[in-house]
């Protein structure tokens, strides 16, 4: 009988490891509860059942049986261990913490233990220290090839990108078949701005595993900054085929398609709407343009909120008596020759110094051009943070003093929203950059107004809005437009025909718009429309769409980037700025109404597709404003065909522009100085934030 017990015991164990080795973790449970019946005292039984339960997914299940093991021998470390990373799995950190504690305080010789007690630390948001933990993990077993690839990944995390790729490296070395290690070590090196080397890394994840749908993601990132846009929206789509649940993925493939004019032929609208707004996360910028839905909006925020930043610690502030100046922190990637310089420059330079402390924190590249220094000369404090973590940024803001945070950069490119997840100050604004809601706790106001977000639409954004007079858009009231006007013939432009412009980056222009814009080059002879030269794809695709709506593709021109005043001078040569619908011409539609060139637009339903409505309103247009496609159509074909209208028009926007308050820095500037006493009186008597509205400064 014994005999028979023993080797039943036997087979079900070769089996059981079996199973577990090829990844079979259900069958492993069922041997091992055979084996569990027959030899119900052994914790080591108990222990290899968690790890089967842990490897089917069964957390919970793999946790009771490790609490079984650990009854049977309390000094069981690897169990604990083991016990740490399944409850790591359910989110119960501190709980996961403490059990890596105590299998270390019974075994502090245990490796795995260090390095679970790193992962752990790691999502609790406590870097330094995971850092040390698998430092020690590695000097107890030195070959501990994912202890340096965890370890790495902490580092990249810190932004300490040098010795994250050093730990990528060593993990490579140990493990040349890391394939996880090369597309992480990628994304190291994409962030210090090495993308040739980037790439190479991505390609030898891609070449070890080549189902590696994460690698191709990370590689059509990179391909995409180095403007091989076909390749990059190619290497996208092959990250979806091999994982279709990849919702990043297909956001990114349908935005990259976007940049390229790519549409499938007929296509008018998403049905269903871009991805994010189900279980997966993807970035939200992305999907403004390609659908204008201001609840559709909010959900995707909050889907990749949740994704991206689901356990920072907020660190407390307690409210105190308002004192002054009151320290003002803005935040940006793009404190440089950039969209949001050119509309801000003469906020910085226009602020109160008396009442207001102005830091900038900028955390994108170091280009000492003209805005840079414009800047610098403005501030009371420029803090290059860009080799810090989210968390030292943070911490820095804090011992500032900084009062109020701007966020100048939401979820756009570069963004590093995670900053004002572990709380930069008190006060925390979404501001400017990104035309939506964050769909976050973490950022307590949203600068707008009116036309932007009317009371009937405040619940499709997590923030609470400060409503500001007029615009929400700060604009330079002293930017240079050149005095050399060119030629039309030098832009490509007819030296008599009507042209219809929009400078807006190609990716706003959506089909069933371009089909309105062809009809009116149609019903207008002689007629051109003058786009941004973005991309050759673009170009070519544009061009191919017309031909297939029946007009000559040479009627539609392009134009080269140029330097800002050269940009705005050229303005003069068209008659007509057509604006976008899902996503507006924001800084461009400045652009235009400073240039002296009329604009019309169509009211939408989000934050993106409202913006040129409130320039118009704050300039005094409001009968550019249309409110459907139709009425927008009509209009445009009216200012095309009626000289007389369109030059009182311009006489209008003439004379506008030096009296009412869109093109009034200062005036500007008090009301969003307003705006930060009101929030900041609120947070020093204790209150919560609130829905509010900033009345129009006089006497300025």
């Amino acid at each position: 009988m014994e005999a028979a017990l023993s080797d039943e015991f036997g087979r079900d164990i070769q089996l059981a490891q079996a199973y577990y080795g090829e990844g079979r973790f259900r069958e492993a449970v069922a041997r091992i509860t055979n084996l569990v019946r027959l030899q119900p005292f052994s914790e080591v039984l108990y222990n290899f059942a968690g790890a089967a339960n842990a490897g089917a997914g069964e957390f919970a299940e793999a946790i009771a049986e490790y609490d079984k093991a650990i009854a049977l021998n309390p000094d069981y470390a690897e169990a604990y261990s083991n016990r740490a990373a399944a409850l790591r799995e359910l989110g119960r950190f501190n709980d996961a913490l403490e059990s890596c504690e105590k299998a270390i305080q019974r075994q502090p010789d245990l490796a795995d233990a260090h390095a679970n007690r790193g992962v752990v630390l790691k999502e609790l948001g406590r870097l330094d220290e995971a850092v040390a933990s698998y430092d020690i993990a590695i000097r107890l077993r030195p070959g501990f090839a994912a202890g340096y690839y965890n370890r790495a990944n902490v580092l990249r995390d810190m932004k300490q990108l040098e010795r994250a790729v050093e730990s990528y490296d060593l993990a490579i070395q140990l493990k040349p078949d890391h394939a996880d290690a090369y597309s992480n070590r990628g994304n190291a090196l994409q962030e210090l701005r090495r993308p040739m080397e980037a790439l190479d890394s991505y390609e030898a994840a891609i070449r070890l595993r080549p189902a590696h749908a994460e690698a191709f993601f990370n590689r059509g990132n990179v391909l995409a900054e180095l403007k091989r846009l076909d390749e990059a929206a190619q290497s996208y789509a092959e990250a979806v085929r091999l994982n279709a649940g990849f919702v990043e993925a297909q956001g990114r493939l349908l935005f990259q398609r976007a940049l390229m004019c790519q549409w499938n032929e007929g296509t008018t609208a998403f049905d269903p709407p871009p991805p994010g707004i189900g279980d997966g996360a993807t970035s939200p910028f992305g999907a403004l343009a390609l659908e204008d839905d201001a609840a559709n909006h909010l959900m995707r925020s909050k889907i990749w909120a949740r994704a991206k930043y689901p356990r920072t610690q907020h660190r407390g502030f307690k409210a105190a008596p308002a004192t002054e100046p009151i320290r003002i922190g803005y935040f940006s990637a793009d404190f440089h020759d950039h969209a949001t310089m050119y509309l801000m420059a003469k906020l910085f330079e226009t602020h109160d110094k008396n009442r207001f402390e102005v830091h900038a924190f900028s955390y994108g590249p170091d280009r000492q051009d003209g805005m840079r220094q414009r800047l610098r000369n403005a501030v009371s404090a420029f803090h290059d943070v860009r080799d810090l973590s989210d968390k030292d940024i943070a911490d820095l803001s804090s011992s500032a003093g900084i009062d109020i945070a701007v966020d100048l950069k939401g979820y756009t490119q570069d963004a590093r929203s995670g900053i004002f997840a572990h709380r930069a100050a008190p006060v925390q604004i979404n501001y400017l950059g990104y035309p939506g809601s964050m769909g976050v706790d973490f950022i307590d106001y949203i600068m707008a107004d009116d036309i932007i977000i009317p009371d009937e639409k405040r619940h499709f954004y997590s923030e609470k809005v400060i409503s500001l007079p007029g615009s929400y858009q700060i604009n330079d009231d002293s930017r240079l437009i050149s005095t050399n006007i060119p030629e039309r013939s030098a832009l490509g432009l007819p030296e008599d025909g009507f042209v219809f412009c929009c400078l807006n980056n190609n990716f706003k222009i959506r089909p069933d718009q371009f089909e309105l814009w062809m009809r009116l080059l149609r019903n207008v002879d002689g007629s051109v429309l003058w786009l941004l030269r973005d991309n050759p794809w673009a170009e070519a695709n544009l061009r191919n769409q017309a031909s297939a709506r029946g007009v000559d593709p040479n009627r539609v021109v392009f134009a080269d980037r140029a330097p800002a005043p050269d940009h705005l001078a050229r303005h003069a040569c068209a008659d007509l700025f057509l604006d976008t619908f899902n996503c507006n011409a924001h800084t461009t539609a400045s652009d235009a109404l400073w240039a002296g060139l009329p604009l019309i637009t169509k009211v939408g339903d989000g934050f993106a597709a409202r913006v040129a409505a409130s320039l118009l309103s704050a300039i005094g247009l409001p009968e550019l404003i249309t409110n459907s496609a139709e009425d927008y159509e009509n209009l445009a074909l009216e200012l095309a065909t009626n000289p007389a209208k369109l030059a009182a028009i311009n006489r209008k926007l003439l004379e506008n522009k030096a009296t009412t308050s869109l093109f009034d820095s200062e005036l500007c500037t008090r009301n969003i100085e307003q705006a930060y006493e009101l929030v900041h009186g609120r947070f020093s008597r204790g209150q919560s934030p609130v829905h509010c509205r900033v009345p129009m400064t006089v006497g300025v």
